[in-house]
């Protein structure tokens, strides 16, 4: 899952070598950073943080499968 959180950011961004993504696991919650180029956190983030739900809500739908519960954190 790390894969399609790094593909579906760096898909978004001008600066995809930038993009950064670490995984942390705890019982059966991953969390996962996400860190970007500073020009890149409003392509990111979206309107009203449309585009982050919208990630969010891809990577949930993924991790539901497994089931694992997901949290997707990103910073600048």
């Amino acid at each position: 899952m790390k894969e399609l959180v790094q593909y579906l950011v760096s898909s978004l961004v001008d600066h995809p070598d930038s993009v950064e993504v670490v995984e942390t696991t705890d019982n059966d919650v991953i969390t996962y950073r996400v860190k970007v180029h500073a020009d890149d956190m409003g392509r990111v983030i979206g309107r009203q943080g449309r585009i982050a739900k919208a990630i969010r809500n891809v990577v949930s739908a993924a991790a539901y499968r497994q089931h694992k519960r997901v949290f997707v954190d990103i910073q600048s």
